[in-house]
């Protein structure tokens, strides 16, 4: 049951980042944030459309490396705490890059499997 819940939680919050950062922006109402908008990438004085596509590309990625992981939670891997760390890594670094307030639940989620791992924890799952 451990098994299914710690693949399940990887691959949700893996589909979490693709849907946060492509939700629509409805008009007149503010969106919580602006994948446009990076505070690293404005000061290098990137526009916002590329920004907001590398913001997407590498949120897809971090969905995708995520669903990996927990694909390897399933078949009982041994590679997927590394698929997950690299996950994590990825989703550190897109709400590190692209930092707003709003995103402070994903970073402590990310930081959550990188100690998960590290400590191997469920120790049913390893």
């Amino acid at each position: 049951m451990i098994t299914v819940l710690v693949a399940a939680f990887l691959i949700v919050h893996g589909l979490l980042h693709p849907g946060v950062w492509t939700a629509p922006q409805q008009p007149g109402n503010p969106a919580a944030f602006d994948p446009g908008h990076s505070w690293a990438l404005a000061a290098a004085h990137v526009a916002p459309a590329p920004a907001r596509a590398w913001a997407l590309a590498l949120a897809w990625y971090t969905a995708l490396v995520y669903g990996v992981a927990g694909a390897g939670v399933l078949a009982g891997s041994g590679w997927w705490p590394t698929a997950a760390l690299v996950a994590a890594a990825c989703g550190l670094l897109l709400k590190g890059i692209w930092f707003d307030p709003w995103l402070s639940v994903g970073v402590l989620l990310d930081v959550g499997v990188i100690v998960a791992v590290a400590c191997t924890w469920p120790g049913s799952v390893f």
